[in-house]
C-alpha cells in the first residue's frame, strides 16, 4: 500500500464527507493505493455514524474511542494499524488541503526524507493574537530545544511520514506537537519542511486555546528533554544535584564547626551551634542533597516503565 492518512478527529461530523471525497480524488488522480484511518477522539457528535456510513468504502477505517483522550492517544492507535508505506496526518477541519499529498509522498519517497512536516505560511490571516503570539513563542522554543532548526511549524497537523517512523516512535500524552523531536531521539534525522496552503476552517470552531496549548506544549517540552537527556540516566541529573547539594552542605558545616572550636580554643565567647541560621540552612541542604541522591536511584528503577501509558478503550473498529 502506498499511503495511510491517518485523521484524528473529535466533532468534526460535518466535515468528514467532504473531506472523505477531497482524499479519494487526489488518490484517484495519483494512481494511490490507499487507506483512509478515522480516529473519533470521543466525538459527541454523530461523527461515528458518519465514519460508519463512509466505511461502505472499502479503504475507510475507523476507530472510536469511548471517551475524549486526545490528539496523541488518536495518532498513537491509528499509527498502529496503518499499513502504507508513508503515513499522512491531518486533521480533520478542512484546513489542511490533500492536495498536498502527492508532493509529500515525493519527498518521502524520492528525496528520501524520514519526515516532512508542513509548514502553514499563511496562517496568520485567520487566526487571532491569542493564537499566532503564542504559537510563536512554542515554535522558537522547541527549535532550540530539539535542535531541529529548520521546523518552523511543529504543532501542523499535516504531515508525511516513512512507515518505519511511526511504527518506532510512542506518541503518548501531549507529544503529538514533538513527534519531529520523537523521530529525531530515534534515530530518523532527516527531517524535511514543505509549506502548505492553509484554509479556513467551514464548520464549527477551533478546539484548541492559544495560550493553554503554549503552556501544555511548554510543559511537555520539558518533559521530552529531560527523558530525551536524562531518561535512560536519571542518576546522572539528580546524583549530580544531590552530590553537589550534600557537598555545599557539608562544607558549611565543617565551616561552621570550625569557627565554633577556634573561638572555644582563644576563649572568645561564641553563640551555640544550634543558634546559628546557617547551620540550618547547611544541614537542609544536606538532607536535600541526601533526598536527591536516593531520588536517582528510584528514578533508574523506575524509569519509562508504565504498562498502562497507552492503555486506551476502544469501543469499535470498522
Amino acid at each position: 500500500m502506498d499511503i495511510s492518512v491517518v485523521i484524528p478527529l473529535f466533532n468534526e461530523a460535518e466535515s468528514l464527507p467532504e473531506l472523505y471525497a477531497w482524499i479519494e480524488r487526489v488518490m484517484r488522480e495519483n494512481s494511490f493505493s490507499y487507506e483512509v484511518v478515522f480516529v473519533n477522539d470521543g466525538s459527541t457528535d454523530n461523527s461515528w455514524e458518519v465514519i460508519r456510513d463512509l466505511s461502505v468504502h472499502p479503504e475507510v477505517h475507523g476507530i472510536k474511542f469511548r471517551r475524549n483522550y486526545g490528539k496523541s492517544p488518536a495518532l498513537y492507535c491509528g499509527f498502529k494499524v496503518a499499513q502504507g508505506d508513508v503515513v499522512i496526518t491531518m486533521d480533520a477541519d478542512l484546513q489542511d488541503s490533500p492536495d498536498e499529498i502527492p508532493e509529500l509522498f515525493r519527498m518521502i519517497k524520492e528525496e528520501g526524507y524520514d519526515l516532512v512536516s508542513g509548514f502553514k505560511m499563511n496562517r496568520k490571516k485567520g487566526d487571532p493574537l491569542s493564537k499566532t503570539i503564542p504559537t510563536k513563542l512554542f515554535n522558537a522554543t522547541a527549535r532550540k530545544v530539539s535542535g531541529i532548526h529548520n521546523l518552523h511549524d511543529f504543532n501542523c497537523g499535516l504531515k508525511a511520514y516513512r512507515k518505519e517512523v511511526i511504527k518506532n516512535i510512542e506518541v503518548y500524552g501531549e507529544m503529538h506537537r514533538y513527534i519531529p523531536y520523537l523521530a529525531k531521539n530515534a534515530g530518523f534525522d532527516k527531517i524535511g519542511e514543505k509549506p502548505v496552503h492553509h484554509q479556513a476552517r467551514q464548520y464549527g470552531k477551533s478546539k484548541f486555546m492559544g495560550w493553554n496549548r503554549f503552556v501544555n506544549g511548554y510543559l511537555d517540552l520539558i518533559t521530552l528533554w529531560f527523558l530525551s537527556t536524562f531518561g535512560k540516566k536519571p542518576m546522572h541529573v539528580f546524583g549530580f544535584l544531590g552530590s553537589l547539594m550534600f557537598l555545599i552542605g557539608f562544607i558549611a558545616v565543617i565551616v561552621i564547626g570550625s569557627v565554633k572550636i577556634c573561638a572555644l580554643m582563644n576563649g572568645t565567647p561564641a553563640r551555640l551551634i544550634t543558634d546559628m541560621p546557617y547551620f540550618y540552612i547547611a544541614l537542609t541542604m544536606m538532607l536535600l542533597g541526601t533526598q536527591f541522591f536516593l531520588a536517582g536511584f528510584v528514578a533508574d528503577l523506575v524509569s519509562r516503565s508504565s504498562s498502562n501509558r497507552n492503555d486506551y478503550q476502544i469501543e469499535d473498529t470498522l
